[in-house]
């Protein structure tokens, strides 16, 4: 499977606008958000535009950052466009991911006025919030560093219902890196799965029960893949026991990543000490009540990976107007 924290930014955004295939996401979240403005009857109804503008009046306008932010949402303006039928040409000045200061322009319309009046709410709505969520990953990318370590910063499947794909296109634009994209490409073992897979088995070993469940997971994803397979912990015993079980590695039969969930500074560091001693090669991944106050102390234990539902569902809306 292709690594999605490898793409560039532009290889990203088209990647993801092809998931699932012939049927884009991203491409219906547009139309969903213009059905809502515009009604079933989209192309005849902005009665306001309508009423006040000529339908051949040609116009200027430039997209305008308020506040100083990480931008994201360019890459969706041509498809906002196509969306609308618009008669308007697009002229970007600044790209996703770039840190603009407030009153810059990072885009440019020319073309047919109505059409940019009617577009403009929906546009400037997805460029908002895309920004919102690019920032706050870029500040918790800053904060996990100053930390010390190396570990990157994750997304979860905290997301807006219908956004996903864009926000986690907006937190890679911040710094961060794209988690799962959903229930499909990749698996989280958790105690729940490995409970009712104990009851279908009899009594068993943790490792033995993870064994069972990796090699379960592997064979229902089929040819498809899956890009990683993660076992989800709570005490450094079960992960003793799972580091003991030889059931964590590198490979399509091992666990490739164990994320401890909510371990704390101190049980974090014991296990980043107890996989070094032992010298498995799994990573590691820091869960549970991360804030931009504590992600660099738990940066500094030696994690690999932390991730944390606040990159989307804690982001603010960043103002952008569009000038005329």
């Amino acid at each position: 499977m292709i690594d999605l924290n490898e793409l560039s930014l532009p290889d990203l955004y088209a990647h993801l606008h092809g998931i699932p295939m012939g049927n884009s996401l991203i491409r219906r979240s547009i139309d969903l958000a213009r059905e809502e403005d515009l009604g079933e009857d989209w192309q005849h109804a902005d009665v306001t535009s309508q009423a006040f503008i000529k339908p051949w009046a040609k116009g200027e306008a430039r997209i305008v950052a308020r506040k100083a932010c990480v931008v994201s949402g360019l890459a969706i303006i041509d498809d906002v466009l196509t969306a609308y039928r618009a008669d308007v040409d697009a002229q970007l000045s600044a790209a996703d991911g770039d840190s603009v200061a407030a009153g810059a322009t990072v885009a440019t319309l020319k073309g047919n006025l109505q059409s940019m009046v009617t577009l403009e709410r929906v546009l400037l709505n997805f460029i908002m919030r895309l920004s919102g969520v690019a920032t706050r990953a870029a500040a918790f990318a800053a904060a996990a560093k100053a930390g010390g370590g190396s570990a990157r910063v994750f997304d979860t499947r905290k997301t807006t219902p219908g956004l996903r794909l864009l926000e986690k296109y907006a937190v890679r634009c911040g710094g961060g890196y794209c988690h799962r994209l959903g229930l499909y490409d990749a698996v989280l073992i958790k105690d729940n799965h490995l409970a009712a897979l104990r009851a279908d088995l009899g009594t068993a070993s943790l490792a033995g029960l993870v064994k069972e469940a990796v090699k379960r997971a592997r064979l229902e994803a089929g040819k498809e893949g899956l890009r990683f397979v993660m076992l989800e912990v709570d005490s450094l015993d079960q992960f003793k026991q799972v580091l003991e079980g030889g059931v964590c590695g590198a490979g399509d039969e091992k666990v490739n990543i164990v994320l401890l969930d909510n371990m704390g500074p101190v049980g974090l560091r014991e296990a980043v000490a107890l996989r070094d001693s032992m010298k498995v090669r799994v990573e590691l991944e820091a869960s549970g009540g991360v804030t931009l106050e504590t992600v660099g102390t738990v940066a500094a234990t030696g994690v690999d990976r932390i991730s944390t539902g606040s990159l989307t569902h804690g982001a603010v809306w960043v103002d952008f107007g569009m000038d005329m």
